[in-house]
């Protein structure tokens, strides 16, 4: 396979296996979601062609599994183009045909056989739970085309089986299939114009899903058949298949809805921007960008396919994904939804996924990052106005924080930030199994007291530079506890081997493993260290964490360290933060290098030299124009985790607008 820096990946005597790991995805800007394999084989229970967000960006379902295409060369002779895999068989085996694949601006397929050239290109209509698959003849002889759904009804965490409660009753209304997957289940419609539709019932047994597989979950769904759609395409011409729960989606004529979204696609580019990669990168953070129904604003997803909108995740990618970007209207109604939410001086670590479920306030990070998003706002935008809106919110986070709040977290008489319980994890290595906390970190964490500090300046830089107005004894405190910090900081954390420590309890205990949570303390605007020792912590972190791919989150030499991840829940979340490659964590990294060095154009050479394994890992590895979550720690090469992750694509781009 070869793959150029537009995405499109030529295929050349093209293997199951390689086609399985590579998997494309597209989103409607409410949650729900496209996304399968090149194989036309799904490997995910997170896979479909139609996941619906119901209550957007959540209450997630998988509604039409994948559509399965077929070509009649001859009455009797079927040529079919997808693949599936059940235990111990791939069937049928259409990856074969595959001749190229691209995933700008639609994920595309091109096929041919027998001298016929079909391309599938597949869409979603933005704001809309609806998905079109364009099919088009590139070929000079017409082809008998058939289009087979396969139909589900879940939740996308689970999976489907075939049970005497969905009957997937139907009726015909014109062009229109109206389908009920059970009794009272909300409508799916399925449209193909000018086709015929043969009804032929049956279920698909036992689809394996290999991604579950490896994960230590179970891997085995039904799915369900109601009949194929046929359409005789003649050279040169399209037909569309649309799927969707909102019936207003069908008015529109397709076409028309294919322009909308190629010309949204097109303003996605940043103003002025030429670079390719920076490009395909803005329209890869798009899909993170989401509508929240419930409080009318935009948010982040943290990751595909399972996560939501995390607060955490939320601030630092925001930095990459809308502010770096550009897109104020964005980072504006992102901000305000946490403001808005913030409780006891914390913002949330995560919405929930269904309305029954209470709002987690579990983090301590998060808050902190909010001060930094809020501060590049500021040197993105100039805007005084938000920022004086919003002031208001950063005095009470103080204050409650000089008071004490949830977690016990406190000062200490060292002006550090304390934070943690038994049980509860609260920075970003937030692994917990059970009731057992991998990394409890319980303390004084290093990354924290960095965030802490730049908060603190922050708060101090905007009251001083919008001359806006606080109580007397808070803008005091912070001066003071800020002044604290940094008197302490370097006899507490700074290592005699030239590394700073993760965890210290003042007066009692100091974690001296190396991880990459010391860079906070190079990458953000304040600094807590002079260059020397700056330059000598830089080099630790290079030596000991850094893989083209990420930083590993924890030393090879550690005993805890942990090579792989894989394996069920227990062995995958006591390794995620045991030595396990983070991606995101190279823009914090860059960020600290380019400082270090005043922004050199060395430095920034060297910078992008780095960035091309990640960039390779972008066009060609798993999810195609996406960046994994993590990889493994001890050979990173195969992503892992999330295949498409919010702060990893942020952390690019954050760099990239720098060069």
């Amino acid at each position: 396979m070869n793959v150029t820096s537009n995405s499109m990946i030529n295929c050349t005597q093209p293997t199951f296996e390689d086609l399985r790991s590579k998997e494309w995805l597209i989103t409607n800007g409410i949650g729900g979601y496209a996304s399968g394999t090149l194989a036309g084989a799904n490997s995910r229970r997170y896979h479909g062609m139609l996941v619906a967000s119901l209550n957007p960006p959540t209450n997630r379902k998988v509604l039409v599994g994948k559509v399965e295409e077929s070509i009649a060369l001859r009455r009797d002779h079927q040529v079919e183009l997808s693949a599936n895999q059940y235990p111990n068989a791939v069937h049928p085996q259409g990856y074969q045909y595959l001749t190229e694949f691209e995933q700008q601006p639609f994920p595309t397929f091109r096929y041919e056989i027998s001298g016929h050239i079909l391309q599938k290109s597949i869409f979603m209509v933005y704001g809309k739970n609806a998905t079109v698959i364009e099919y088009k003849n590139l070929g000079t002889q017409s082809i008998p085309l058939a289009m087979t759904p396969f139909l589900v009804d879940r939740d996308y965490h689970g999976l489907f089986h075939e049970g005497r409660v969905f009957d997937f009753y139907y009726e015909k209304i014109g062009d229109i299939l109206k389908i009920h997957s059970r009794y009272g289940a909300p409508p799916l419609y399925i449209k193909q114009e000018r086709g015929k539709f043969e009804e032929n019932r049956y279920w698909i047994k036992n689809l394996e899903y290999e991604g579950e597989k490896y994960r230590g979950l179970d891997y085995h769904e039904d799915a369900n058949v109601i009949g194929k759609f046929h359409h005789l395409l003649a050279p040169g011409k399209s037909c569309f298949l649309v799927m969707t729960t909102d019936a207003n989606v069908l008015e529109s004529n397709p076409l028309d809805l294919k322009k909308a979204e190629l010309s949204r696609l097109k303003k996605l580019n940043p103003k002025g921007n030429k670079d390719v990669f920076l490009k395909d990168l803005s329209i890869a953070a798009d899909q993170f960008i989401v509508k929240r129904a419930s409080t009318d604003s935009f948010s982040i997803l943290a990751g595909y396919h399972w996560f939501t909108d995390w607060g955490r995740d939320t601030m630092i990618a925001l930095r990459g994904l809308s502010i770096a970007t550009g897109r104020k209207k964005e980072s504006q109604s992102i901000l305000k939804t946490f403001f808005e939410n913030i409780d006891r001086g914390m913002l949330p670590n995560r919405f929930p996924d269904y309305d029954h479920d209470e709002v987690e306030y579990n983090t301590v990070d998060a808050t902190l990052w909010l001060f930094v998003a809020l501060y590049e706002y500021y040197q993105k935008f100039q805007d005084k106005t938000f920022i004086k809106q919003h002031f208001k919110h950063l005095t009470d986070i103080l204050t409650h924080h000089f008071a004490g709040t949830r977690y016990s977290i406190h000062v200490t008489e060292e002006g550090f930030l304390w934070a943690g319980e038994a049980g509860v994890q609260l920075t970003w290595m937030d692994a917990k199994v059970g009731g057992y906390v991998v990394t409890p970190r319980e303390g004084c964490a290093v990354e924290i007291q960095a965030l802490w500090y730049n908060a603190l300046m922050i708060y101090q830089f905007f009251q001083e530079a919008l001359a806006l107005k606080c109580p007397d004894e808070i803008l005091t405190k912070s001066k003071t506890i800020s002044t604290q910090i940094k008197k302490h900081f370097v006899p507490a954390f700074y290592n005699e081997k030239g590394y700073l420590n993760d965890v210290v309890i003042p007066h009692k205990s100091i974690d001296k493993a190396i991880r990459p949570n010391q860079i906070f303390a190079l990458s953000l605007p304040f600094d807590l260290l002079n260059k020397t020792q700056q330059k000598k912590v830089f080099k630790n972190v290079k030596d000991y964490l850094f893989t083209p791919l990420g930083l590993r989150s924890l030393n090879t030499e550690n005993p805890q360290f942990k090579p792989i991840y894989e394996g069920d829940q227990w062995h995958r979340d006591t390794s995620y933060h045991q030595g396990t490659v983070w991606s995101w964590l190279l823009g914090d990294y860059w960020l600290a290098y380019l400082k270090l060095n005043d922004y050199s154009d060395k430095a920034k050479a060297t910078v992008l030299n780095e960035m091309n394994a990640l960039k390779h890992h972008f066009y060609q590895d798993n999810c195609i124009n996406g960046i994994s979550e993590i990889f493994d720690g001890g050979m990173p090469k195969a992503g892992r985790g999330t295949v498409q992750q919010a702060w990893s694509v942020g952390a690019l781009i954050m760099v990239l607008n720098l060069m």
